[in-house]
C-alpha cells in the first residue's frame, strides 16, 4: 500500500490507530508530518551512535596518564562497548517483540545518556562501567534501526541507510576532532569533553518520545511480516555467517582505528591535536561515501564489486600507513575512511539486502552484531597488547592487513544475490 508522500510510512504501524478512531486514513499532511518526524528522529538518534565512542581516541593518552591504565587497559575502553553489543544484540529484536521498537529506542536513549555520565564521574571503575552501560544502550539501537528502516521505508532503503549512515559518522567525526579542545583549549578535562554527549543523548530522547507514543501495540510489531513468514534459526544459514563475519572484521578494523590511530600517530611526532584531527578527517572521508554506497549497492543484483574495491582501499591505505612517511599520512587517511565507509555501508545493506522482512532483518542485525562484535572486540585489545610487546606498530599493522584480506572471503560470499532463508 503506498501513499503519495515522499518517505512511506507502513499504514499498519503508523496510521492503523487514527484510522481506527476516525474510520477514515490520515490525511496525507498528517501522514507526512508524521514521516518526517520519523525520519528527523532516526537521524538525531544516529548521530548518538558513535559520537560517545570516537570521542574517547584522541584522549586516550591522557585517559591512561590520569588513571595510570597500560595499553592492554586502554584498550579495554573500547573493547567494553564491543562487548556490550555481542552481549545484548541477540536479544534487542525480542524486546522488540515485545515491547514495541520506539519504545525500546527511547529507553535505549535515556541509558545512554546516563551511561555517559557515569563514565565522566570519577576513577576507573565509574569509567569502566559507564562505558559498558552506554555500549549496551547503543547496541540496541546498532539492531533496530535498521530493522526499523526496513519496516518504514521499504522502498527507500538505500537512500535511508545512507541518510543514517552519513548523521552517525559526521556526528563520529565531529566528536574526534573536538575531544582535545574541548579537554584542553576549554579546560573541561577528559571527563568534561566526553560527559557533554549526554546533552545530545537526551536531546534525541526528547525528539524520539512521541514516536514511542504513536507506536503500535506490541502483538501487532510481533508479527514477522506481511507475507507472514515463520520464524526460522538464522545460526544454520551459511549466508547469515558470511554476513555476521563481514560485520565483525569491519567492525574490528574501525575500532582498531578508532583506539589507537591518534596514539600511533602521536608516536610518530604529530601533536596530539592533529593526531585528533587526522581521525577526524578519515571520518569525514566516510561521510560522502555512507550516503552514496548504500544507494549504488540497492540498485545492484550482487554486491562483490564493491567488496573487491572496498579490500583495494583498505590494502593500499594500510601500506601507506606502515611503509611511507609522515607526509602522506592525510592522504592515507582519507583512503582508509573510504574504505572504512564502503564496508560499513554494505555489512549495514547486507542486513536488509539479504533478508525478506523487517522482522528478518531484525534478527540478522542481532546475529551479526552479537557474534560479529564479539570479533571485534578482541581487535583493540589486541592491537594494544601487540604494541606493548613489540613496542612498535608494525605488527599491529600487519593483523590490519590480515582482517583486510578476510573481509574480502566473507564480503565475496555475503555479496551474492540470495536471502538467509534459502541458503540452509
Amino acid at each position: 500500500m503506498k501513499t503519495h508522500q515522499k518517505f512511506h510510512i507502513e499504514p499498519n504501524t503508523r496510521q492503523a490507530g487514527q484510522a481506527g478512531r476516525t474510520g477514515n486514513a490520515a490525511s496525507p499532511s498528517r501522514s507526512a508530518a508524521a514521516g518526517w518526524a520519523l525520519v528527523i528522529g532516526i537521524i538525531v538518534i544516529a548521530a548518538n551512535l558513535r559520537a560517545p565512542l570516537t570521542s574517547v581516541g584522541s584522549l586516550i593518552g591522557t585517559i591512561r596518564e590520569s588513571l595510570q591504565l597500560s595499553g592492554a587497559w586502554a584498550g579495554v575502553i573500547t573493547t567494553l562497548p564491543l562487548l556490550a553489543f555481542a552481549l545484548l544484540s541477540p536479544f534487542a529484536s525480542r524486546l522488540a517483540r515485545r515491547f514495541g521498537m520506539e519504545t525500546v529506542i527511547l529507553v535505549s536513549l535515556a541509558v545512554l545518556a546516563a551511561g555517559i555520565v557515569i563514565r565522566s564521574a570519577a576513577g576507573a571503575g565509574a569509567l569502566f562501567a559507564g562505558t559498558m552501560l552506554l555500549g549496551l544502550s547503543i547496541a540496541v539501537c546498532n539492531v533496530l534501526i535498521p530493522a526499523l528502516v526496513k519496516r518504514d521505508f521499504p522502498a527507500k532503503v538505500g537512500i535511508m541507510t545512507g541518510v543514517y549512515s552519513v548523521s552517525m559518522n559526521l556526528c563520529g567525526a565531529i566528536a574526534s576532532g573536538i575531544s582535545v579542545p574541548l579537554a584542553h583549549g576549554l579546560g573541561l578535562g577528559w571527563r568534561g569533553a566526553l560527559g557533554c554527549w549526554a546533552i545530545l543523548a537526551l536531546a534525541a530522547a526528547l525528539l524520539w518520545a512521541p514516536q514511542a507514543r504513536r507506536r503500535p501495540k506490541p502483538a501487532g510489531q510481533a508479527q514477522p511480516s506481511a507475507a507472514g513468514a515463520p520464524r526460522t534459526s538464522l545460526r544454520r544459514s551459511a549466508l547469515a555467517w558470511h554476513v555476521t563475519l563481514f560485520m565483525g572484521l569491519q567492525s574490528l578494523v574501525f575500532y582498531v582505528s578508532v583506539a589507537w590511530l591518534p596514539e600511533m600517530l602521536s608516536e610518530r611526532g604529530m601533536s596530539t591535536a592533529a593526531a585528533g584531527w587526522m581521525l577526524s578527517l578519515l571520518q569525514f572521508a566516510v561521510l560522502p561515501f555512507t550516503f552514496i554506497v548504500p544507494i549504488i549497492a540497492a540498485k545492484m543484483k550482487n554486491q562483490r564489486p564493491l567488496v573487491v574495491l572496498t579490500v583495494l582501499l583498505y590494502v593500499t591505505s594500510i601500506a601507506g600507513l606502515l611503509f611511507g612517511g609522515n607526509a602522506l599520512i592525510p592522504f592515507w587517511m582519507i583512503l582508509f575512511g573510504i574504505a572504512i565507509a564502503f564496508a560499513f555501508s554494505l555489512a549495514m545493506m547486507f542486513f536488509t539486502l539479504r533478508t525478506r522482512s523487517a522482522h528478518e532483518a531484525a534478527e540478522l542485525s542481532g546475529m551479526a552484531q552479537s557474534a560479529g562484535y564479539l570479533l571485534a572486540a578482541v581487535g583493540p585489545t589486541l592491537f594494544g597488547l601487540l604494541h606493548d610487546a613489540t613496542q612498535s606498530w608494525t605488527l599491529p599493522l600487519m593483523l590490519l592487513l590480515a582482517a583486510s584480506l578476510l573481509i574480502l572471503v566473507f564480503g565475496w560470499f555475503a555479496g551474492k544475490d540470495r536471502y538467509v532463508n534459502d541458503s540452509r
